[in-house]
C-alpha cells in the first residue's frame, strides 16, 4: 500500500474518473446493446467523455467551482434537447440516460473533495441500481397497494413519536419512561418487518427450512403454530415440520440476544456464551432433523405464511399496555418477593408474549442481581418453549408432534443445564 504514497493524487483521481465514468456507459451499453447512436446519445466513449470533461473543468480553477458548474449547466442544455428530440420521435418519456449523464459528470468533483469511501459508495449505489431496473419492476407489481403506508407508519412511530416522549420514570410502581417503553415497541416493530418484508418479497414461496429462520425471528410462537396446523394435512414430511419449528426457537435465542444487546450492554457481554450454546444446540438439532427429513420425505415442501403486516397501530398499542403491566407487575413482585418472586414470574409469563416481559428485565431499574436477570430470562425461555412444544402436540399431525417433542426435550435439556449453571454462580 506503500506504493500509493508516491503516485500523485491527481492520477489516482483521474484514472477513478475513467473507471467510474467508463464502467456506467458499459452498463447502458449492456442495457442498450441493439439501440443506435441515433436513438441515444451515446454509451461507453460519450460516457467517459463526460467525466473527463467534468475533471477538466474541475482543475481549470481549483479553488472555484464556477467553470465546474458552467460546464454542467451547458450538459444539461445538451442533454434537454435530447430528452425532447427522444420524446417527439420516439415518445418515450424515460429520462434515466440524461441523469446518468449529469451524475457521471458530478464523479470528479465527488472523488476529488470527498472522502474515497464516500465516492466508492455513491458509484456503487448508481451501479446498482442502473443494473437492477427489472427487478426493481418486479418487486414493484408484487408490493400491496398500502406497503408505503406501512413504511409511512413504522417512520412515524420510529422518527417522529418516539423523539417527542419523555425519558423520566412514570412512578415508583412503574420504573420506566414513555421512551423506554415506545422504544422497545420501535425496536421489535423493526426486527418483526423486516422479517415480514424478507418473507413476502425475497422469499414468497419459501422452504420450510428458511420458513423457520425468518418466522423466528418474527415470533417463534406464531411460527410453530402455523406450521404445527400445516402439518396436520402434510404429516408425510414430519422431520422437515419438525426440524423447521425447532430451527424457529434457534432464532428466538438469536433475535432475544440482539434485543438483550440493545438495551443493556453490560449483561449482554457476560451472557453471550449461554444465549450461543442455546442458538447452536436449536440450530444443529433443527437442521440435522430437516436434512434427515430432506432425504427421506418431500423436498419441494413450501410454506405460504399468509404474512399479515406487522405494523398495525393496535399491535404497537398491545404491546406497549403490556410492556406497562408487565413493568408494574414485575415491580410489585422484586419488592415484595425478592428475586424468588421474580424467577417465579418468569416461569408464569413463558404462556404470554415474552418480548414485553424480557423487555422490561434487559431496560428496568429492579433491584436484582445479574444472575437472577439472567435466570429469569432463561426460565421464561424455557417456560414459553414449552407452551410452543404443547402447541405442536395438540395442533401438529401426530408424526410431526413426536418429531417436535424429540427436539424440544433435548433443547429444554440444554436449557434447564444453563438455569441451575446459573443457579451454582449466581
Amino acid at each position: 500500500m506503500e506504493i500509493f504514497n508516491h503516485i500523485p493524487k491527481e492520477l489516482i483521481n483521474f484514472v477513478l474518473v475513467v473507471l467510474f465514468s467508463f464502467s456506467i456507459g458499459m452498463e447502458q451499453h449492456k442495457l442498450n446493446p441493439h439501440e443506435t447512436e441515433k436513438k441515444t446519445y451515446g454509451t461507453d466513449r460519450t460516457f467517459t467523455f463526460i467525466g473527463l470533461l467534468g475533471y477538466i473543468l474541475l482543475l481549470a480553477s481549483p479553488s472555484e467551482l464556477w467553470p465546474f458548474l458552467l460546464g454542467l449547466a451547458l450538459l444539461g442544455c445538451f442533454l434537454m434537447i435530447y430528452y425532447f428530440m427522444k420524446i417527439q420521435k420516439e415518445g418515450k418519456y424515460g429520462m434515466t440516460t440524461a441523469l446518468l449523464g449529469m451524475i457521471v459528470y458530478t464523479f470528479p468533483l465527488l472523488i476529488e473533495r470527498s472522502p474515497m469511501w464516500i465516492a466508492l459508495l455513491f458509484f456503487v449505489v448508481v451501479l446498482i441500481f442502473t443494473e437492477i431496473k427489472k427487478p426493481l419492476r418486479q418487486l414493484s407489481s408484487r408490493m400491496a397497494q398500502d406497503e408505503f403506508l406501512t413504511l409511512a407508519k413504522f417512520i412515524i412511530i420510529a422518527g417522529i413519536v418516539l423523539p417527542l416522549l419523555p425519558d423520566t420514570q412514570i412512578s415508583q410502581y412503574i420504573p420506566v419512561s414513555p421512551y423506554k417503553i415506545w422504544l422497545a415497541v420501535v425496536v421489535v416493530s423493526a426486527i418483526s418487518y423486516l422479517s415480514y418484508l424478507l418473507r413476502r418479497y425475497m422469499f414468497p414461496k419459501a422452504g420450510l427450512l428458511l420458513t423457520g429462520v425468518l418466522g423466528g425471528l418474527y415470533s417463534s410462537t406464531a411460527t410453530t403454530v402455523i406450521l404445527s396446523r400445516k402439518s396436520k394435512s402434510d404429516d408425510d414430511n414430519p422431520k422437515m415440520y419438525g426440524g423447521a419449528i425447532i430451527i424457529a426457537t434457534a432464532m428466538m435465542f438469536f433475535r432475544i440476544y440482539i434485543l438483550l444487546f440493545i438495551f443493556n450492554k453490560t449483561i449482554a457481554a457476560q451472557a453471550w456464551p449461554y444465549f450461543l450454546i442455546l442458538f447452536l444446540v436449536s440450530a444443529a438439532v433443527g437442521y440435522l432433523m430437516y436434512r434427515i427429513g430432506e432425504r427421506t420425505e418431500n423436498p419441494e415442501t413450501t410454506i405460504d405464511m399468509d404474512d399479515k403486516n406487522p405494523l398495525e397501530f393496535k399491535i404497537a398499542v398491545i404491546f406497549a399496555l403490556l410492556f406497562i403491566v408487565f413493568a408494574a407487575l414485575t415491580q410489585f413482585v422484586v419488592s415484595t418477593f425478592g428475586s424468588q418472586g421474580l424467577t417465579t414470574l418468569s416461569l408464569v409469563v413463558g404462556v404470554t408474549d415474552i418480548d414485553p416481559f424480557l423487555l422490561n428485565l434487559f431496560q428496568g431499574q429492579y433491584n436484582v442481581t445479574m444472575a437472577a436477570l439472567l435466570i429469569a430470562t432463561m426460565q421464561a425461555m424455557a417456560s414459553n418453549n414449552i407452551l410452543k412444544a404443547i402447541y405442536a402436540r395438540v395442533l401438529g399431525g401426530n408424526n410431526t408432534a413426536k418429531w417436535v417433542l424429540k427436539g424440544f426435550g433435548i433443547v429444554l435439556l440444554v436449557n434447564i443445564a444453563v438455569i441451575v449453571l446459573l443457579y451454582i454462580i449466581g
